[in-house]
């Protein structure tokens, strides 16, 4: 894959001079749809999950076998050019997982497998099983601050593992109950019926002294486990954490309540032959995120106190004040609502002697994020960072936590425009560890805390790799240079070595090995097939499109032949990727890689097609991902303009040829391609699409235009189905009637709406089996084939 950033001048002369653009390559072997849209596995099934062995010298992974969906454990190979060797089902007990939680020391380590907790001790090798098929599984696995012991929950409910004597005790029990000790409520008619019938007043006081003498029992009995720590009964446990030293508990609860009217979803298509129906999610503002209180457990008296939120910095002050009375809507009372940010790992880090604490907590309204620590003692918090955004607090850069001093906290933040790595020191000081116009992503630090790990795109916003960072003194270096792109890694035992999965474009996810200190990368596996391997493919450009907008260069894939005919113009098409915020111009291996093999058939028919990371993807910074806050479809509407213009300019694109297709997001914006810019685009194929926002979920969508309710208009001006009128061209819709995460109800709604404006030249193809992600190859043929025969009957003169 080759790597362009052009000028419009400068692209233009190149075309000019019949210089080609693309890089010259072996002619593609030709691809038929069949086979692109076949099952995956004729591509050679992916390496799935990777994992070290608890010694650092072997490898495993799991991977998919051909033509079915079981998977099979297999040991890499210990040198290039040797096969992997499949693990028999008698060595699966002994093997390793990739869900591994260190002690200080790296002298032992937890790891979940099938639900069961083990612990390795590091130096003989020895592993132990701590629990054996609990319901619910164990999970947030942690070393005491002893290191003596191991903690766990199941459920809500906290557990010790004591290594000295191989025994389970529970330490905490939470309970959304009222207290059966508890003092009843004032009740005149209870009073007179105790007052006047002396057997009642005798059971009831025969209770009490049992409940007294069985407490005064416990107290003094140190081999019974504790009691519940009752809540009360009008709340839920969202989650809790338990600190190290086993003294405090950690209680976040949101109140009961009705969850809002739920969407139904009916089958057509069932074992039973009868209609079925199931209950799905509830729509954007139908059912807002519930305000969370925090709470803290003293284990040792059993106090439990509420934490006051007020100490936040502009937690009373309402961002939205000014929408609330334009709508007429009553003003906040008291503090906004806050919840724990769910994407940092339960938003509770301890350090892990225990002595300190900190929360990640969100607004609900989405534009504060705040990073706090709780004062045990007072249960108080104490306020270390705030990061706000007019438009919306990203969900996706908030890993947090605290390094091995026990004092120095470390997070990923958006506040200079990108995710980078900070740390905050004892002393209040705040320091940027990376900085720049890249983004800093999934943190990994050395045991010592001295190093830091991270995927980093400093290059070009396409390409990913492995990057450490020196906490000393911020310098930043890469540790990979994998052609193609890094997707995850691992750090080795004995953190030496990185265990990546890394990919290119048509090659899938593969492991390999690299040294941290640098050096020569071990590729341990390439699972394609020979037949997918001799083939010859259309490599992606990735080229920097010029906007006219002032908002930077926008990063696209384009496919073309190595040369253009001169005198040709080419019919073009575009292709939108799904989710808004997503990258999709990398040098990985795409997620669309279906999308991919169409667009090398595209190329061999003739075509040429560019695949935007429009604004809205991820990737490229705040600014870049809030374009769209209160108006969707419309900036990114703009850059593909800016496509289509620069592709007519500098790849000999025919401007009254164009068709735009795509899935979800990139249904959503075929829409709004065709209805508002209904000159520009001739042709469009909308996938599973979204056509009104007010049905769509509320996490996603309050981000991004707030709820129907505060901000009406932000939905009219986003929503496809108010431009319904502006109908034009060619139009395919294909949307999965059991999709339930956009829901088939948006593509009913849109055609009824056609129906009614007396619309031409549009269709609806429904698939009554399929949900938002198709699996059966017979529906991903039958869309394309609509699709192609689409662009082959409107776009070609």
């Amino acid at each position: 894959m080759r790597t362009i950033a052009l000028s419009a001048l400068g692209a233009a002369l190149c075309a000019a001079l019949a210089i080609p653009a693309a890089a010259q390559s072996p002619t593609p072997t030709p691809i038929t749809l069949d086979q692109a849209m076949s099952h995956p596995d004729w591509l050679g099934t992916p390496v799935e999950t990777a994992w070290w062995s608890w010694d650092g010298k072997q490898v495993y992974y799991k991977q998919k076998r051909t033509g079915s969906p079981l998977r099979d454990t297999f040991q890499a190979a210990a040198r290039a050019g040797l096969p992997p060797r499949k693990v028999a089902d008698s060595e699966l007990a002994g093997l390793d997982s990739a869900s591994v939680q260190y002690n200080r020391d790296h002298s032992r380590a937890l790891m979940l497998r099938n639900g069961d907790l083990f612990e390795r001790d590091l130096k003989s090798g020895a592993l132990t099983q701590i629990s054996k098929g609990a319901t619910p599984a164990p999970v947030q696995a942690q070393y005491s601050a002893d290191g003596r012991s191991v903690q766990y929950r199941v459920g809500h409910d906290w557990f010790s593992w004591s290594r000295a004597e191989r025994l389970v005790s529970p330490v905490a029990l939470p309970r959304t109950a009222k207290d059966p000790a508890a003092a009843p409520e004032a009740d005149s008619m209870r009073d007179m019926q105790l007052r006047l019938i002396a057997t009642l007043k005798r059971q009831k006081d025969d209770k009490e002294a049992q409940r007294e003498r069985g407490d005064a029992e416990r107290a003094a009995d140190a081999t019974r486990g504790p009691q519940p720590i009752y809540l009360g009964d009008k709340a839920v446990i969202d989650a809790t954490s338990l600190s190290p030293d086993g003294r405090y508990l950690v209680i976040a609860t949101s109140p009961k309540g009705d969850k809002g009217r739920i969407g139904k979803m009916p089958r057509y298509v069932t074992e039973s032959g009868y209609e079925e129906v199931d209950d799905e999610r509830t729509r954007v503002g139908r059912d807002m995120p519930k305000a969370q209180t925090l709470k803290l457990v003293d284990l040792q008296t059993r106090a439990v106190r509420d934490i006051a939120l007020d100490a936040l910095p502009g937690i009373a002050t309402d961002p939205l004040a000014a929408m609330r009375e334009a709508q007429k809507l009553p003003a906040q009372k008291g503090n906004r609502a806050v919840r724990l940010d769910d994407e940092s790992d339960n938003g509770i880090s301890w350090t892990d002697n225990g002595a300190r604490v900190a929360v990640m907590l969100r607004a609900v309204d989405n534009k504060d994020r705040w990073i706090a620590a709780i004062d045990l003692p007072a249960a108080s918090l104490k306020p270390l960072h705030r990061i706000s955004d007019t438009a919306w607090v990203n969900g996706s850069y908030n890993e947090f936590g605290w390094l091995p001093d026990n004092a120095t906290l470390w997070f990923l933040s958006e506040e200079s425009g990108y995710s980078h790595l900070y740390t905050l020191g004892a002393d209040g000081k705040q320091r940027a560890l990376t900085q720049g116009n890249w983004e800093a992503t999934r943190v990994t630090w050395s045991s010592d805390g001295a190093t830091a790990f991270v995927l980093c795109n400093r290059k070009t916003p396409g390409e990913y790799e492995v990057c450490s960072v020196n906490a000393k003194d911020a310098s930043v270096r890469e540790v990979t240079a994998l052609e193609g792109g890094v997707e995850q890694y691992t750090v080795s035992p004995d953190q030496r070595k990185l265990l990546v999965h890394y990919s290119s474009a048509y090659v899938p996810a593969q492991i390999a090995t690299v040294a941290v200190s640098g050096g020569d990368t071990a590729k341990l596996t390439d699972t394609r097939t020979p037949d997918y391997k001799a083939r010859n493919w259309v490599q992606p450009e990735l080229v920097a499109v010029p906007s006219t907008h002032g908002a930077g260069p926008i990063w696209s894939k384009l496919y073309r032949p190595a040369r253009l005919e001169a005198g040709k113009k080419y019919p073009i098409v575009m292709f939108v990727h799904g989710a808004g915020y997503l990258q999709n111009t990398t040098k990985r291996f795409p997620v669309y890689f279906r999308e991919q093999m169409f667009h090398n058939l595209l190329v061999e028919k003739g075509y040429i097609v560019l695949d935007m990371d429009y604004r809205a993807s991820k990737g490229y910074g705040r600014d870049w991902r809030t374009a769209i806050y209160r108006q969707m479809g419309h900036p990114e509407l703009d850059d593909y303009v800016d496509g289509l213009n620069w592709m007519v300019a500098n790849h000999q694109g025919d401007a009254a040829s164009v068709g735009i297709y795509g899935g979800s997001y990139g249904g959503f914006m075929t829409f709004m391609a065709l209805l508002r810019e209904p000159g520009k685009f001739k042709s469009g194929a909308a996938l599973r699409p979204v056509t009104d926002w007010t049905t769509y979920n509320h996490e996603y969508t309050a981000n991004i235009l707030n709820t129907p309710e505060l901000d009406p208009e932000a939905y009219k001006v986003s929503s496809p189905i108010e431009y319904a009128d502006k109908l034009q061209g060619n139009l395919l819709i294909a949307h999965g009637m059991v999709d339930d995460n956009v829901f088939y109800q948006d593509s009913v709604r849109m055609a009824q709406r056609f129906i009614e404006l007396k619309k031409d030249n549009w269709e609806l193809a429904s698939y009554p089996l399929e949900r938002h992600a198709y699996t059966q190859p017979e529906s991903w043929y039958d869309q394309y084939r609509r699709i192609y025969q689409l662009f082959e009957r409107t776009l070609k003169k």
